[in-house]
Parts: structure tokens; C-alpha cells; sequence
């Protein structure tokens, strides 16, 4: 059998572990006995964790109990790791497990205790858009990219929040099982059959400014309502009412980003949401985007997201 161990503790995020575990069980309803997935959950302690919503999950083994190698060992996501290293023995747990193992990673902000493990150094790694920064100025030797659902680095699996848990679960049975597997897996539980890592976790309306009277929220409406248009500093800075430097120094000090990242933002993300729920021609998506032309669109896909446009719109086009 497979053997998967999923580390959790005091405040895990119930769905960072219900969400893998339920496509690994399912996945033994596919796949021959030999094949199957044996699931432990670990602790610090065996027994009942009480998880951030309330309800208590049962952990198999302690850390302690838990040392065989495990073709798989996860981390789950809570949301007090941020603010809070784990147990000591979870660390050293995630340590042991790691060395040992075929593939090891993380569940949303589970990726912190891989950091304080020292498991992400020279990564290229994920976790909750909303807790990236952190996670980069936490661990400096991090590889940290905001833009993706799971990245996977050699045997490390890193993902993005809650849901994106199960993708990469999914993204794993297919490495096992197969695709067909994994399709049949999704569609069991009802879900998107599946994104892949490069989709993006979030809109750039998600790093507007606080103050939404503030000059670069009103330049961020704007480029969100003009995306197709030409979007130079100059002109951004002249919808804000500022020189061209004080608005690009205001901007990256609001908005925490260039204006030129911003625009590129809002451009793939229209243009995903045109690859989406469109027919239209890439050159015309290219165009009402503001990229110009496909290629250029192409080769800003690519950068960002790991996927060309067509692909893009292949794995996610909305069926109606």
C-alpha cells in the first residue's frame, strides 16, 4: 500500500486535512488493494486535536510513535501558524519524515512549519496569497511565488489556501495512479478536475489599498475598467493627480507592488477570465486584454502562470 501521514495540531484548518484525506480514501475505491492508500494522521500526541473550527479530529500516532518512512508526509495549514512555530516535536517530526521520504510538503499555511523545519531553503514554494509576504520575509532563503494553486520542487509539494489542498492531492494521484484515476477521483467528489499549479489564487483586486479614496485605489479602478487601453506610468499618474516618480514611489509603497506589475496583473486576469467563458480568438483576447498581440500574451502567461494561453483555456474553460 501507499502510506500518506498528514502532521496536524492544536488549530489545523479541518479542511487543510479533510479536503487530501477524502481524495486519497476515495482514490482506494479506484485502485487495486495493493495500490491503496493507507492515511495516518500525526500529532504531537495521539489522540483527539481540536482543529480552528471547533470540531476534533483523531490523531493515529504521536509524532513521537510515527518514525517508518512514508511514501508521503503533508503538513496541514491553521491560522495561527503564522503568528505561531508549532510544537517542537511536529518539527522534528517534519525533520525526520522528510529525509525519509518520497515526496513530503504542505497544506496552505503549513508551509510556515516547513519553514521553521528548515525544509524550505532554496525552494521554489507557495502557500495563502495572503500570507506569502510573510512567508518570504519569514524565510529569506524561500523561493516564494504568490501566483500559483501548488508548486512542486523535486520531492517538495507546496500549496496555495484550503481548497487548493485538494488539487495537489489530486495532482498526486495522478503521479500514482494515473490521470484517468484522478479524473474519476474529481468528478466522485464533485470538484474541479483539476487545476493545475500554475492557475491563479487570486484577482488583482485582492492587493488594492485599504483606503479606497487613496489616488492608487482610484488608479487601480481605473486600470481594472481600462485593461485593453495603453496603461503607461504617465498616464496612471496623471489619473492619480501626481508626477510621474511621486506616483510610482506612492503606488509601490501602497499597493506594494510597481504599476507596471499591477497592469500585467489585471491584464492576465482579465485574460484568464476571457479564456474562460470565450470563444474568442487569442488574438482577440490578446487585444481587448491590452497585451497587443498572442505572442506577447504568450510569453506573459508562460512567465506567470506556466501555462501558454491555449493550454490556459483548455484545462479551464467554463462549460454552460
Amino acid at each position: 500500500m501507499r502510506s500518506v501521514a498528514i502532521g496536524i495540531f492544536p488549530g489545523v484548518q479541518a479542511l487543510d486535512v479533510a479536503g487530501p484525506v477524502d481524495v486519497f480514501a476515495e482514490t482506494n475505491n479506484f485502485v487495486p488493494s495493493k495500490d491503496a492508500y493507507k492515511i495516518t494522521l500525526v500529532s504531537s500526541e495521539a489522540g483527539a486535536v481540536r482543529a480552528s473550527n471547533g470540531t476534533r479530529l483523531f490523531a493515529d500516532l504521536s509524532c513521537e510513535d510515527a518514525r517508518e518512512r512514508y511514501d508521503t508526509a503533508l503538513v496541514a495549514g491553521g491560522p495561527g501558524l503564522p503568528v505561531e512555530a508549532p510544537d517542537a516535536s511536529l518539527l522534528g517530526w517534519l525533520i525526520h519524515v522528510a529525509a525519509k521520504c518520497e515526496r513530503y510538503g504542505s497544506i496552505c499555511t503549513g508551509s510556515f512549519a516547513l519553514g521553521h523545519a528548515g525544509l524550505l531553503d532554496e525552494r521554489h514554494v507557495t502557500t495563502h496569497w495572503q500570507n506569502a509576504p510573510q512567508l518570504a520575509q519569514q524565510f529569506p532563503r524561500a523561493k516564494v511565488e504568490l501566483d500559483r494553486i501548488y508548486i512542486r520542487d523535486e520531492r517538495l509539494v507546496t500549496s496555495a489556501g484550503v481548497t487548493a489542498g485538494i488539487d495537489v492531492a489530486l495532482a498526486l494521484v495522478a503521479e500514482d495512479h494515473g490521470p484517468q484515476v484522478s479524473l474519476a477521483v474529481a468528478k466522485r467528489l464533485v470538484v474541479f478536475a483539476q487545476r493545475r499549479g500554475g492557475q491563479s489564487q487570486f484577482s488583482p483586486y485582492l492587493s488594492a489599498p485599504v483606503d479606497e479614496t487613496s489616488p492608487v485605489s482610484r488608479v487601480q479602478a481605473y486600470v481594472m475598467e481600462h485593461v485593453g487601453a495603453p496603461l503607461s506610468v504617465g498616464k496612471l499618474a496623471e489619473v492619480a493627480s501626481m508626477s510621474e516618480r511621486n506616483f510610482a514611489r506612492t503606488f509601490v509603497g501602497l499597493a506594494g507592488m510597481t504599476p507596471h506589475e499591477f497592469v500585467e496583473r489585471a491584464r492576465v486576469d482579465a485574460a484568464r477570465n476571457a479564456l474562460e467563458s470565450s470563444d474568442k480568438p487569442l488574438k482577440a483576447v490578446a487585444y481587448d486584454c491590452g497585451f497587443g498581440t498572442a505572442d506577447r500574451m504568450r510569453l506573459v502567461f508562460t512567465r506567470r502562470l506556466g501555462v501558454s494561453p491555449n493550454s490556459y483555456r483548455t484545462s479551464f474553460r467554463k462549460i454552460s
